[in-house]
């Protein structure tokens, strides 16, 4: 085919770049390029400082990652801090090694970036007031921009040569397509009636105090500064939206429509001389033959000529000048005369061709007239938001002078929890935010981004610590529990019981009438086959294979507190054969990956463990 296949790389570390660079740009957790002063590094690698402000800075980028999962302040403290470090020792490495990317590359990749585009095009404009409302300058972005696609560099330089052998492959479909033969009885939870005494009541009570707690609740002020409400103050003139749509015409425009063939004749070993005079033969034929079916004929371009030439829609920048500027000029049902290219002569016909048409102003009025008012409001939200940045930090302690700065009046929500789902607090990053220990302590927080055109600071106006219930009101509650903690205990030895006979060589069918249970029987389950709840397959197919006939026995536990006891009789392995050679490959490109990525954790942690680190953090 013509066609030039245009892939951009988009690896690991791009995806990573790609996701975190927005307000506040961040990447890799790599700060502090500008003055320091002599205040007092908290970490430092190798001859880098990193101060309190860029721990700060690593951890709220970190957690607002991670916000919504559960992960507890001091883990996610702990992760940002040793991302923090291992970013450093990789670019350092990288550095010492030389590793360098060009400068078309770095400008190429920014380019890209959806948070400098405007209606899907990098826009200078936009490039640059971002940069600015974050007091950065455009070399220090690239700056970053460059380590990290030095760093992706290096990575894929372990990556891209890590690959899988027939073995591997071999090795993984027998497991995978593994087959098990077990038997099994599933014991309920028994009922449990009997009331527990005052004394186990208070003991329970006072082991499970966090269990009948109130939640930690807090209320807070926030200033939230929103595009589309900035947008929709912005009046528009009929000569404003005259102009708009004049200079930004070519969005309502749907473009010419083009579908061409073709019929290439290649000049191979005969030479351009007889390749030329098959296509002005084939030329004349076309003037009374289908031309279809002479591409199927005559075409050596094997791959669309079974399509009869056809190469679907023509598109500028995909195939060489000469062809480009002949497919261009042709009218519709119009065969060209031979054109020359690198892989021979050919001779094009359009197919299809739908003019270029552009939409008046009066039918996309309305979709003006909002692209417009977004377009005038973008400035005003960067400003202000460099604003509200700025005085909230210079005043951490209250709102009043941001919204005085800012003008966006203050507003105050109900008490909410961490899990609250209601108001501002149904976004994850403000919850996040107002339960952060900085903002507990009276602090505005940082500017949180909700998207990319709303920023909110917040600061918390009441906290209501989690407080244990009076044993009186839950009473119910904690005997409720207690029979279920028993009716556990009950089931869980009665397992015991039926496991430790069966190793003496009992039968599990005279054990489950013994105690009314029913014996299942499976046979050839696999992984991802079968009804089975999920808790029993997986411990099925990690238990270890029976070895001198003797079953595997062990005991699962559901998540409702049932118990089951299974006896694993037989292990097959899986068969190797794949009818699918593309399946096949991608497991192949699969364990290659997976071994790769291990291949260069290690090498990460090594290099770690090498650096010369030193951590001077409060514990």
């Amino acid at each position: 085919m013509l066609l030039k296949i245009r892939e951009k790389a988009q690896g690991v570390f791009a995806w990573i770049i790609l996701l975190l660079i927005c307000i506040p740009f961040a990447l890799w957790g790599i700060q502090n390029y500008l003055d320091v002063g002599k205040e007092t590094p908290v970490v430092t690698v190798g001859d880098k400082d990193f101060f309190q402000r860029d721990v700060n800075r690593a951890y709220a980028e970190y957690s607002q990652k991670l916000a919504g999962m559960g992960v507890d302040e001091q883990t996610l403290k702990q992760q940002a801090l040793n991302k923090l470090i291992r970013d450093e020792v990789l670019l350092q490495y990288v550095q010492d090694q030389g590793l360098v990317v060009t400068d078309d590359a770095v400008r190429s990749f920014i380019s890209s970036l959806q948070y400098f585009q405007v209606e899907g095009r990098f826009d200078k404009k936009q490039y640059r007031a971002l940069l600015a409302a974050q007091n950065m300058s455009s070399a220090e972005f690239e700056h970053r921009i460059r380590n990290a696609l030095i760093m992706e560099q290096f990575q894929h330089s372990i990556l891209d040569s890590s690959f899988a052998t027939a073995y591997d492959v071999d090795r993984f479909l027998k497991i995978q397509n593994q087959q098990r033969d077990f038997e099994y009885v599933t014991i309920p939870l028994p009922k449990v009636t009997e009331t527990p005494s005052d004394e186990e009541v208070q003991a329970y009570y006072q082991q499970h105090q966090k269990d009948y707690q109130t939640p930690e609740m807090v209320a807070i002020e926030y200033i939230e500064l929103s595009l589309p409400e900035l947008a929709a103050k912005v009046q528009a003139t009929d000569q404003e939206l005259q102009a708009f749509y004049e200079e930004h015409q070519d969005l309502y425009r749907t473009e010419e429509r083009r579908k061409i063939s073709h019929i290439l004749f290649a000049a191979g070993k005969e030479g351009d001389e007889a390749a030329l005079a098959r296509a002005q033969k084939a030329r004349e034929r076309a003037e009374t033959e289908d031309f279809t079916a002479l591409a199927k004929e005559l075409s050596d371009d094997k791959f669309s000529a079974k399509q009869g030439g056809d190469l679907g829609l023509f598109s500028v920048g995909t195939m060489e000048p000469a062809f480009e500027e002949a497919a261009s000029k042709l009218k519709e049902g119009e065969i060209s005369e031979p054109v020359k290219s690198a892989y021979g002569y050919h001779l094009i016909k359009v197919t299809e061709l739908v003019p270029a048409t552009t939409k008046p102003l009066s039918e996309v009025r309305e979709e003006v007239k909002k692209a417009f008012q977004k377009s005038s409001a973008e400035n005003t939200f960067y400003e202000l938001s460099e604003i509200l940045t700025e005085v909230s930090f210079e005043q951490p302690d209250n709102l009043l002078a941001a919204s005085d700065a800012t003008g966006i009046p203050v507003k105050k929500s109900e008490l909410f929890a961490r899990d609250s789902k209601q108001g501002i607090a149904a976004e994850d990053a403000i919850r996040e935010a107002a339960f952060s220990e900085e903002v507990l302590q009276g602090n505005d927080s940082e500017p949180i981004e909700l998207g990319t055109d709303r920023l909110v600071v917040l600061r918390v106006v009441e906290h209501q610590p989690a407080a244990t219930r009076p044993l009186q009101e839950v009473r119910a509650s904690v005997i409720a529990a207690l029979q279920r903690s028993k009716a556990r205990q009950q089931a869980e030895e009665l397992a015991e019981r039926i496991k430790r006979q069966l190793l003496a060589g009992e039968s599990l069918q005279k054990l489950a009438d013994a105690q009314g249970l029913e014996l299942q029987k499976r046979t050839a389950v696999t992984r991802d086959k079968g009804d089975l709840p999920w808790q029993l397959r997986q411990a099925v197919f990690k238990a270890a294979k029976p070895v001198a006939g003797k079953p595997t026995v062990f005991i699962v536990d559901y998540s409702d507190g049932q118990k089951a006891v299974v006896s694993l009789l037989k292990v097959t392995a899986g068969s190797v054969d794949l009818q699918d050679a593309k399946q096949r490959q991608n497991i192949e490109a699969n364990i290659a990956k997976v071994q790769g990525q291990a291949v260069f954790n290690a090498v990460i942690k090594d290099l770690q463990a090498k650096a010369d680190v030193t951590i001077n953090m409060e514990k």
